[in-house]
């Protein structure tokens, strides 16, 4: 099974636990129990979403400070799930006098209804594939220990760059599962070590991994990877000072935190040009999906290469 983290791991993990009492619970005993809060109160609205989402007492439900929503007369609030290293985030549009709820997605007509998450996607520093400017930008999160996101490395390295050898780039993001996958994140760190020192060997490291998967345990992982890195000619010294160190565990952090703020459920997923593809996709529909984006592009004349450009300041322009 697809391994799945964020919404359905909270909601499973909202059934009581042997031995605990629902009634001590914030979450009301029956629907007709619960208030509309007359303002704006988070528990008030804590207590609205805990029995909305199933989400019991042994979720830590953080509710943020209302923000300017995006419809005249609506705040934008962000709830937070939490159970230990699992969260997601939810977001509500609540009314002036705190009544009225609203969720889902709001559209401006004018824009693309995937500018919020263009918006999240930051690729600065990523490794990637393809043209830069390309009129199809696709962003993989990816878990090296999940079997799904093995098949679709294998479909898009085997398929990519040989059928769009122009019209698509590729950026690759760490989203490991450490719930589930004990030795995903060390695997992270360390293409992030490769990453730093040699950037083209990067997808070689990818390519690798995922192929010897079966092969690694928590035990192995490091000499493993460490004699791979040797093979490649990268410097010894360099890359075991970096993957001792965990020097790259901020930048899997970063890739993570983008990756709940986007709401994934699950690796692999892939965003193109903001558009939110979940799973392993075969290529003959992923390809339906890519051609889909390129006509699109060639009649508003919209790159999605313009989600991930670098400005870098220029002494004497402002």
């Amino acid at each position: 099974m697809r391994k799945l983290i964020g919404l359905a791991l909270l909601a499973a993990l909202s059934i009581p636990l042997p031995g605990q009492n629902r009634a001590a619970s914030t979450l009301p005993a029956t629907p007709g129990r619960v208030a509309a809060p007359s303002s704006f109160d988070k528990l008030g609205l804590e207590n609205f979403v805990r029995h909305l989402l199933l989400w019991g007492p042994q979720i830590t439900v953080t509710v943020a400070d209302p923000a300017p929503g995006p419809m005249p007369g609506y705040q934008e609030v962000k709830v937070t799930g939490a159970y230990q290293q699992a969260s997601l985030d939810e977001v509500f549009y609540v009314s002036q006098d705190g009544r009225k709820i609203v969720r889902g997605a709001v559209y401006d007509i004018g824009k693309s209804p995937f500018a919020a998450e263009l918006a999240k996607l930051k690729t600065d520093l990523s490794p990637s594939m393809g043209t830069p400017g390309a009129q199809v930008v696709i962003v993989l999160f990816s878990d090296f220990q999940c079997a799904y996101c093995r098949d679709a490395a294998k479909t898009i390295r085997d398929n990519l760059l040989k059928t769009y050898p122009k019209e698509v780039r590729l950026y690759f993001k760490d989203f490991p599962i450490e719930q589930i996958h004990p030795w995903a994140k060390t695997a992270s760190i360390a293409g992030r070590c490769v990453f730093r020192q040699n950037p083209g060997a990067f997808w070689e490291y990818h390519d690798w991994i995922f192929d010897k998967q079966q092969e690694m345990t928590v035990d192995n992982l490091k000499a493993k990877i460490s004699e791979w890195a040797q093979a490649k000619g990268l410097d010894a010294m360099q890359f075991s000072r970096c993957y001792d160190n965990r020097s790259t565990e901020a930048d899997i952090a970063r890739s993570m935190a983008e990756g709940r703020a986007l709401r994934l459920s699950s690796t692999p997923t892939m965003f193109i040009n903001g558009r939110q593809v979940p799973g392993s996709v075969p290529w003959p529909q992923l390809k339906a999906i890519l051609d889909w984006e390129l006509d699109y592009s060639k009649k508003t004349g919209e790159s999605g290469e313009k989600c991930c450009e670098i400005t870098l300041p220029v002494p004497g322009k402002k």
